[in-house]
């Protein structure tokens, strides 16, 4: 496989945006989760866009390896609808959650998150074996994030 440097940055691009556009979007509402009620192991604040910034980057490896793989047409396209259907489900669910406060809603917003986000790594894996370890981090920390959320539902 040639690497396609401008493709590459693309993808990248792609899911960096959308989290630094909800962040940004979303910053202001920072103070208000400061003072809520969190469950133990709540990490610091700063830690949030450290991590997700990662994220979003092997999030966009993955989406270059899926274009990249050389497979049939369809069966990638499949696979980018299906990832871009739950990077919109992620960057909802920041408004959800920090803007309009609807932290039971936004739990279950977050499952549906967690359901999509794994059938994205399925589908990916059958298109380029490595996205698996790349979207791991991913749903390991969602599945904390959703730990985050429940437990400031139940305690706000």
């Amino acid at each position: 496989m040639k690497f396609r440097t401008k493709l590459f940055i693309f993808c990248l691009a792609v899911p960096l945006l959308v989290g630094l556009i909800a962040g940004l979007a979303t910053r202001s509402s920072m103070d208000t989760f400061e003072l809520l009620d969190k469950p133990p192991l709540s990490p610091p604040g700063w830690l949030f866009p450290v991590v997700w910034t990662v994220l979003y980057a092997l999030m966009g490896i993955a989406s270059y390896l899926v274009l990249a793989s050389g497979r049939p047409q369809e069966e990638i396209t499949s696979a980018l609808l299906l990832y871009g259907l739950q990077l919109a489900f992620n960057f909802v669910w920041s408004f959800l959650f920090f803007k309009f406060e609807l932290y039971w809603f936004s739990f279950g917003w977050l499952v549906a998150l967690w359901i999509l986000i794994l059938l994205t790594i399925l589908r990916f894996r059958a298109i380029a074996r490595p996205t698996f370890y790349l979207l791991l981090p991913y749903l390991l920390w969602v599945t904390f994030a959703g730990y985050l959320n429940l437990g400031i539902a139940w305690l706000n």
